[in-house]
């Protein structure tokens, strides 16, 4: 598309400076001549463009908006406006406060664990140490295994007759008790860290390697390297592995659900269980509130995390 434009900018050109006289009159042919270049391209731009803006259109803006719609009315039968009404029912209602304690205690330990251990790793198979393969792939393999695969396995393990019980000699019903989240964090950090770490490892090889170079001349040690230029040059990847990593801890419910089922133990009742079991329930209006105060959340916290970003990153952009 660069290269049409420029050709068709340089035509024009090549146009006025050989048919049109040095004037004020020419001068106003020639940037007529420059903007219908211009917009020639803007719409050879837009007619590329207009499958997948249609696409965006069809199946995600248009149903944000049906959402919204939704959640101002009392019913989609009456279809009258109860303006925020629906929000605050909703506010008032003990499962969804309830779901999101859940869900905001589950995502507040295991996004920071996910990002934290996933750099750690990246950081450590950076380095020459024996059985790296073999590490590496122990992270991975839960990549290739399927969800259903993952949780009849944590199912073996942490049943009441399980073999976390029968080896340490234990009496405990883990997904039936206040242990049942920290069992779920470690399913979604196995799941997880495997990814996040190939994401860090391809953002250290790509850190300028005549900075570290001048780094060991003057003498820094690993810390001070580590802090003062790795973590500066990382920090757009910190935030994209934090992002994808809260967005995957919204969507825990599959591995729960198959887990526990519809209604778990109470530390595993998630937003999504919620959400779940509010459409199953017909109830759209409190569906759809419940939707926008999700979306809302995840706007400002993203949004946060890109303003640190930039604070973070400052000194190093371009």
């Amino acid at each position: 598309m660069y290269n049409i434009r420029c050709m068709t900018i340089n035509e024009a050109e090549e146009l006025n400076t050989e048919e049109l006289p040095s004037s004020e009159e020419g001068a106003s042919q020639r940037a007529k001549l420059h903007k219908e270049a211009r917009r020639k391209d803007f719409l050879q731009s837009m007619a590329f463009l207009s499958p997948s803006l249609i696409g965006v259109g069809i199946f995600f803006v248009l149903p944000f908006f049906v959402v919204v719609y939704y959640s101002l009315i009392d019913g989609t039968a009456t279809r009258n406006f109860v303006g925020l009404q629906n929000f605050i029912n909703l506010f008032n209602n003990s499962a969804f406060k309830m779901a999101c304690r859940n869900t905001l205690s589950f995502s507040v330990v295991a996004v920071p664990l996910s990002v934290i251990l996933a750099l750690a790793l990246a950081v450590m198979l950076e380095a020459r140490i024996p059985g790296k393969s073999a590490f590496r792939s122990f992270f991975l393999s839960p990549m290739m295994v399927p969800v259903a695969s993952i949780v009849l396995i944590w199912q073996v393990l942490f049943n009441y007759n399980g073999t976390v019980n029968a080896l340490f000699n234990l009496d405990i019903d883990w997904l039936q008790s206040s242990y049942a989240q920290y069992v779920v964090v470690l399913l979604f950090l196995w799941k997880n860290l495997g990814y996040n770490m190939i994401l860090f490892m391809s953002a250290l090889s790509s850190i300028p390697k005549d900075l570290l170079e001048v780094a060991d001349v003057s003498g820094a040690n690993e810390v001070y390297k580590f802090f003062n230029i790795k973590l500066r040059y990382l920090s757009p990847t910190i935030v994209f592995v934090t992002i994808l990593s809260m967005i995957n801890s919204f969507k825990i419910f599959r591995e729960v659900y198959l887990l526990a089922g519809d209604y778990p133990y109470e530390s595993l009742y998630m937003l999504q269980h919620f959400m779940n079991n509010t459409f199953h329930s017909l109830d759209y209006q409190k569906l759809s509130a419940a939707a926008i105060v999700m979306a809302l959340f995840l706007v400002v916290v993203i949004w946060l995390l890109f303003k640190a970003e930039d604070w973070f990153g400052r000194d190093i952009e371009g």
